[in-house]
């Protein structure tokens, strides 16, 4: 069976989605976040310390969107997935990274500068020039989803759980109220997704059983 690492409303949440939405068996390892300072038997298990980390047999992975694009493959054939013959195949691979590259990764420093480092080393300014920079580029979704439900393919895909995870941080971190209307429309659409619904009740369910805290990885503020 798969085993997914977890923190919740991190990441990894992005292939907990992705597993829902293909209705396949999975367990799921909670841990506190971050697990390479709280849990350092982890280290035994993903060196790098991060999440997600999926375990398929001898497959390792910890790359999230990467896990998506590969669970994806394995289930195939999955209307989550893009063919290579289908004309927007290369919208599909642009948007699936599109999520983590250019969304994700400026809203890591908005919670490093803003919220994770110790409060003398907290650069207010530096963390509104990066939110400033990923919602300029959220913008340019504004066009393509007030003319489609979805980001490509006329159907929802792993793309838009890559992109619908980076909404999802922004929430976390107060940047919903300054969505564009249809990006905004697009995101409440998302969570109204039965497989977005049953990912936020296994994490839930799971931290629960497991003891570990049900504080949302980005809402976590350092004493």
């Amino acid at each position: 069976m798969i085993t997914l690492f977890h923190c919740m409303s991190a990441r990894s949440f992005r292939p907990l989605w992705m597993l829902e939405e293909l209705g396949i068996p999975y367990a799921l390892e909670m841990l506190p976040f971050p697990p390479r300072a709280l849990q350092r038997s982890y280290l035994d298990v993903n060196p790098l310390g991060t999440i997600p980390l999926l375990v398929d047999g001898n497959t390792r992975m910890t790359e999230s969107v990467a896990i998506c694009e590969y669970l994806c493959a394995r289930h195939a054939p999955t209307p989550l997935q893009v063919s290579p013959d289908e004309a927007d195949f290369g919208a599909y691979l642009n948007y699936l990274h599109f999520g983590e590259a250019t969304l994700t990764f400026p809203q890591t420093l908005v919670l490093r500068y803003a919220h994770f480092e110790p409060p003398e080393r907290r650069q207010p300014s530096v963390a509104e020039d990066y939110a400033k920079w990923f919602l300029a580029r959220l913008k340019t979704l504004e066009p393509v989803l007030a003319n489609q439900s979805y980001l490509c393919a006329n159907r929802f895909t792993a793309a838009d759980i890559s992109v619908g995870y980076a909404l999802m941080l922004a929430t976390h971190l107060g940047l919903a109220p300054r969505f564009t209307p249809a990006v905004a429309a697009y995101w409440a659409r998302l969570q109204e997704r039965t497989g977005y619904i049953k990912a936020l009740a296994a994490q839930q369910h799971a931290a629960q059983a497991q003891g570990v805290s049900e504080v949302p990885a980005p809402d976590i503020r350092p004493a």
